[in-house]
């Protein structure tokens, strides 16, 4: 294997230990002898008084093979020392060997200490099988090994051949004791999956007793891990995602049946809180005997690049290394030294075509770059197993009991478990409605606890994407006063952000749009986060004002309150100005609504630097936002928009270069122009005629009805 390969795996793991096995294989005789002696010494005194709870049998009999490498090594290095002759060259060879079997060995007895019990009980076939394969390798590499030829002592060669003896004979070794607390745990499934809900003493019995999950905080630690385990390797994983999903469905349940509510810590959720990857041990060992080509190497990270990219001087790069390299102030190029003529990144596509081609051929798993950070809940919509929801049914009917009984901390902890729980998808949603849970969420909205509100609007947001859960929300009483309430005062930005979003997701049915805007401080509190709100919170007030502006009768509301002023201010944000745009679109149809945006002194200053800058929606949005304010403003209106520097040739771009929707209004924004008996500009270079006849008005037919009026957006409720 390569050493850049060696190097890659190595820094994958970022293991605390890691040093003593950064040092080259590629040394003189005395100096591989003294690394060797140096990583097994480490290995042995990390793990020979670890307590591993499954693979106890395995773990102890690789660290005792350990043990007698090092008595040999040691012998040999302290020979060495003085003037032993030179080993012969197969016993080079195989000491480079064991080289890697010392890492190999670390992986694996690492992955035992530090993965969580559930897990290791789940993978117990399969990681007994890699501790049979090392011992396998053992036995090969001793059966090689010139015992004779290297001048060991006779105490120290007995123990070698013994060790060589017991090799030979060992076979494949899977604990009965593990192997039936694997199987209870599938049988606790198997219950579940018939619609039964196993007894209390038994999972007691399973978790407490057997597993040593005494507590709330390790229970969520198994949890965390087990869906760590689906996000990041789903569909290379046995059991599949579905069956893991099960098992941490029945996790969450024992968690609260067991250990309650109380002794558990009341904490906000961490936003952009991510967790290290911990990779399969299939990938990280098999890493180890793959010699990855030089050329599909970061020459900064010596890492298998994901993202290759070209920078000025021709060299390629992995993208996350060389965007570090240049954050941290350098102009030059790595490899070669010389001086950037700029910092542009050019993706090399065929290169990483063909490290993908590689890695399929070798089986190496390869994560495109941009699925590095997809959204920890896209493993969640996955279809459930039965056992998974009826765990979920039963885990949810004792968080509503604690919603509706139980303590201030109770309460907050059964709120936040039910948001997460209302991630998962649409039964989840569904039965966590018919439980009950929405006028206990409710009345947790007006609480004095940061945590219990902020968990509990998000919750009630995660509930409202289920359509049928939309009616309910509504029609409790004082719901949407209270979500309102948060908008307005509640206690933390995201708890404020959240409660946009669920008049959002709410105001998605048009009934409910005037109701939504009827209620009191709803809109002057969408227009303050759209002007002061965070970035996500200026998303979220937006989508809510695009919505509710998609109703004619909110219009005068709309403009009595200021939103239109904060909708013209936001066409400077690029985050929001796309829907800003497009709500403006929507209220200048009326007459009332062209009015207060032709008032508003930069409209139209903004909505022409989006038809210069904009996306392809954006800049559809704001023509539509013109053409209307031209119909439904008046003369005035209609002059004030024509005297917009460089909107000729803006038109003519868009005539040619738009969406189809956009073109079409580029064409009716020009006629209106060219009718107008005193317009500056002249558009006979525009050719509106020849594509766009089939769009001319009728005299009888209102003009703002000439193109259609649908403003499509791609707007969807994120989940939290």
């Amino acid at each position: 294997m390569a050493t850049a390969a060696i190097f890659s795996s190595l820094r994958r793991r970022r293991s605390p230990s890691l040093e003593a096995f950064l040092a080259p294989v590629d040394l003189t005789q005395v100096a591989l002898l003294q690394t060797l002696a140096a990583v097994s010494s480490e290995l042995i005194s990390c793990f020979s008084d670890k307590p591993f709870f499954f693979q106890r049998r395995n773990s102890r009999s690789l660290i005792r093979k350990m043990e007698i490498f090092l008595v040999m090594l040691e012998y040999l290095r302290d020979s060495g020392s003085r003037s032993m002759p030179s080993l012969p060259s197969t016993a080079i060879l195989c000491f480079k060997e064991l080289y890697l079997l010392l890492y190999r060995s670390k992986i694996l007895l690492d992955y035992c200490a530090q993965s969580s019990k559930l897990w290791l009980l789940l993978q117990n076939h399969s990681i007994s099988g890699h501790f049979h394969d090392l011992n396998q390798e053992i036995s090969t590499l001793l059966d090689v090994f010139p015992i004779n030829d290297v001048g060991l002592s006779d105490d120290v060669r007995e123990q070698v051949e013994l060790l060589q003896k017991h090799a030979r004979k060992a076979k494949l070794y899977v604990d009965k004791s593990d192997e039936n607390l694997r199987l209870r745990f599938f049988s606790f499934l198997n219950e579940f999956d018939n619609g039964r809900i196993p007894n209390h003493v038994d999972l007691r019995l399973f978790f407490v007793e057997r597993l040593g999950i005494r507590d709330a905080k390790s229970c969520r630690s198994e949890i965390e891990f087990l869906e760590e385990q689906i996000v990041n390797h789903e569909g290379d994983i046995e059991p599949t995602a579905c069956v893991l999903n099960g098992f941490v469905a029945i996790t969450r349940y024992c968690r609260f049946l067991l250990f309650g509510f109380e002794e558990d810590e009341v904490q906000l959720p961490s936003r952009k809180q991510k967790k290290p990857r911990k990779g399969l041990i299939t990938r990280e060992i098999a890493d180890t005997f793959i010699t990855i080509p030089k050329d599909f190497c970061c020459p900064i990270s010596l890492d298998l690049m994901r993202d290759p990219v070209i920078i000025s001087t021709g060299q390629t790069y992995d993208r996350s290394s060389i965007v570090r390299w240049l954050e941290e102030g350098h102009c030059t190029c790595p490899k070669t030294g010389q001086m950037l003529i700029h910092t542009r990144l050019v993706p090399n596509r065929a290169l990483r075509n063909l490290i993908m081609q590689w890695c399929t051929a070798h089986s190496v798993p390869y994560d495109p770059p941009e699925a590095a950070d997809a959204p920890a809940e896209s493993f969640s919509e996955a279809l459930p197993i039965k056992a998974a929801t009826e765990a979920n049914r039963a885990t949810t009917t004792l968080l509503v009991q604690h919603l509706a009984n139980g303590s201030q901390g109770a309460q907050a902890i059964a709120a936040r478990e039910i948001r997460l729980l209302a991630k998962t998808g649409k039964k989840n949603r569904a039965f966590i409605a018919e439980a009950g849970a929405i006028p206990h969420l409710c009345k947790l909205l007006s609480s004095s606890n940061p945590v219990a509100q902020e968990n509990s609007v998000t919750a009630m947001l995660n509930l409202s994407i289920y359509d049928k859960n939309k009616s309910l929300i509504m029609d409790e009483d004082g719901c949407l006063r209270s979500i309102v309430e948060v908008l307005r005062l509640g206690l933390t930005t995201e708890a404020r952000e959240n409660a946009a979003a669920t008049l959002f997701s709410l105001s998605a049915v048009h009934d409910y749009k005037k109701r939504i805007a009827d209620q009191g401080g709803a809109i002057e509190a969408l227009a303050g986060l759209l002007r002061v709100g965070t970035p996500r919170g200026k998303k979220d007030a937006v989508t809510a004002l695009f919505n509710l502006s998609t109703h004619s009768d909110n219009y005068a509301r709309m403009i009595e309150i200021g939103a239109v002023t904060a909708l013209v201010g936001a066409l400077g944000n690029e985050g929001v100005a796309e829907e800003a745009a497009g709500a403006l679109a929507l209220i200048v149809r009326q007459p009332i609504g062209a009015e207060a945006v032709g008032k508003e002194e930069m409209a139209v200053a903004g909505l022409i630097t989006m038809m210069r800058c904009g996306t392809a929606r954006g800049k559809e949005n704001a023509v539509a936002a013109l053409l209307e304010l031209c119909r439904s403003g008046g003369a005035a209106a209609t002059e004030r928009v024509l005297k917009a520097p460089a909107l000729a040739g803006l038109l003519q771009t868009l005539l040619f270069t738009g969406t189809k929707r956009a073109r079409r209004k580029a064409a009716s924004l020009a006629r209106v122009f060219q009718r107008c008996e005193n317009a500056s500009l002249h558009f006979g270079g525009l050719g509106v005629g020849y594509a766009f006849a089939g769009n001319s008005t009728p005299p009888n037919r209102d003009p703002r009805f000439a193109d259609d009026v649908s403003m499509p957006m791609s707007i969807s409720v994120q989940v939290l």
